[in-house]
Parts: C-alpha cells; structure tokens; sequence
C-alpha cells in the first residue's frame, strides 16, 4: 500500500557548494540562507523509515542538522565524489544498527572498493570501520525499500551512466545531460520531479536551465524542483522569479510532500 511521503532537500548545490571556496562572485557573498548550498542530496521519510539519496562529503552534517537517529539505506545516483565522499560518516549508523544497506550500480560499488578500500577489506579489517551491504541495481529491474517500490531510470551525465530515481509518482534526477526515450516513458506520469539546473549558459553534463524547463514541460509533473545549482545561477530570489508556475527553485532544507 502506498503512503505519503516526505522529501527533504540535504542539499542543492554542486560538486564545489555555494558558496565556492575563494570565490568574490556575488552570490557566494550572499547573505540569504536560501544561496548556501551543500552537495546534492535528498532524504525521503514515510512511516519511521529514512532513506537518503546520495551520501556526500556533506553527510555528517546534513544528518545532524536534520536529527536523523536511525537509516534504512542509502542509493547512489553514481560514484563521483559529491554523491559518495561521506560514506565514512554511515559510522554512527553502523555502530546502533550493524550493516547500512546501499543500493548502487555494479560500477560504483567497484569505484567504492578502489576509493574505500580499508572498508570493504575482508582479512584484517580495521575494527572501527563501517560495513555496507551492497546491493546491485540497475537500468532494467525495479526493487523494493521498506514497502516501496522503486524504479531506477537511466541517464547521462556527459558519457557517464547514472541512475536516477522513480517512486510513487516521485522523480528524482541529478547530474542529467541526455535521457534516452524509453527511460523518459518510465517517468510519463511523475507528479513531482526533481531535476538538475546547473546555470543558464550551456553545459557539457549537466542540465542548464533552458534543457532542465524543457525537460520538465515534456515530463509534464504537477510541480518541479531544480537542483543541483551553481553560484552562476544567480541569486536564488532572483532566479525564482524567472520560473513556470509550477517550477521552484529547491533550497537545502525545503520539505515537501508526495
């Protein structure tokens, strides 16, 4: 039986966050909360269940900030340090609960293995050091989390493969350039969709903001929320203006209902 259900925006930015280290653009200098943005990630939560997307070097603090205490299982989009870089921070889940699952390519887990070594070490592990259970998914074959199920989507992100997400008439998407056309058929009745708008000017993997609204009007959601957003966007006030009735600039810590 399907449940409503809450997704919470961890983060809304790059790779780099906003404000970017160093950085004199206007926007990094911003004063409203709504312009910092820590990598992208969401947290979806429906009866006592917590499941995040993504697991960034901003982790810790996203959980923190949110009072997560326990996690049902993590799904990696893909392997690129901004999605993966905060899996040593699963610890404390670890240590209450024993194994966090993570639902992830068959490539990612590998890239894990070559990046995380001391964690997936079999003979003489470090006894502080968390353990995942890895769970294989793919393009092709739907799974379930905690009573529902959950439809991976395929897109690219320049050359690279990644996985976005389907659930009860909830579509997330990061990192997206091209999306093939029976993947875009999966997606055909979405009623909330979360998509990548890096910029305005064009981009080589990602989404700028003219292919993200274009994107959204052929999918046709009842509402629309772009992420993964770089300071060049501009002010987040500013941008929101410039939207469709029905498109809203997403801001870390913005909740929603499905």
């Amino acid at each position: 039986m399907n449940s409503q259900f809450t997704v919470t925006f961890l983060g809304t930015g790059t790779s780099q966050g906003v404000p970017v280290i160093g950085s004199d653009h206007p926007v990094c200098k911003s004063n409203d909360p709504k312009d910092k943005r820590l990598r992208v990630s969401v947290l979806l939560q429906w009866n006592n269940y917590n499941y995040v997307i993504d697991c960034g070097p901003d982790f810790r603090y996203q959980m923190l900030r949110e009072g997560v205490t326990h996690l049902n299982g993590i799904l990696l989009t893909h392997e690129h340090s901004d999605h993966t870089a905060g899996i040593d921070d699963i610890r404390p889940f670890y240590f209450k609960q024993g194994n966090i699952p993570f639902y992830a390519h068959k490539r990612v887990f590998k890239s894990l293995h070559d990046r995380f070594a001391y964690i997936f070490e079999i003979e003489n592990k470090y006894p502080g050091a968390p353990t995942l259970d890895e769970i294989e998914i793919d393009k092709d074959t739907s799974f379930i989390i905690s009573e529902k199920k959950v439809t991976p989507i395929e897109a690219m992100h320049h050359t690279l493969p990644v996985l976005g997400f389907y659930i009860d008439g909830f579509t997330y998407l990061t990192d997206v350039k091209t999306i093939a056309e029976e993947e875009v058929e999966k997606i055909k009745d979405t009623k909330v969709l979360v998509v990548n708008a890096l910029r305005e000017k064009e981009h080589y993997s990602h989404f700028n903001l003219e292919e993200a609204l274009a994107f959204i009007e052929k999918i046709n959601p009842e509402r629309a929320y772009l992420t993964h957003i770089s300071h060049l966007m501009g002010f987040h006030e500013e941008a929101s203006k410039q939207l469709p009735d029905n498109v809203f600039m997403a801001y870390d810590t913005l909740k929603i209902t499905i």
